[in-house]
């Protein structure tokens, strides 16, 4: 893993397509702006879990309630 510290304005590249733009930084929240190209998914990481979920009831026979389950609780 890499930690890297930005300002406001301040940026990364992932790659040569992906750059990340630190916003802002106020009261404990970070607003990013990612730019990538639209063929790279951007998820938040706590919809992961969501996806999955959807996906697996697509290939299964999975109750709808399950899915609600992993929504309601952030995929955990």
């Amino acid at each position: 893993m890499l930690i890297l510290q930005r300002k406001a304005g301040e940026s990364l590249l992932i790659g040569e397509d992906v750059e990340v733009t630190v916003l802002s930084v106020e009261a404990g929240r970070v607003r990013l702006a990612v730019q990538a190209p639209k063929s790279i998914p951007i998820l938040r990481s706590e919809l992961k879990g969501a996806v999955k979920a959807n996906q697996e009831a697509a290939q299964e026979s999975a109750s709808p309630m399950a899915l609600l389950d992993v929504l309601r609780h952030g995929g955990k």
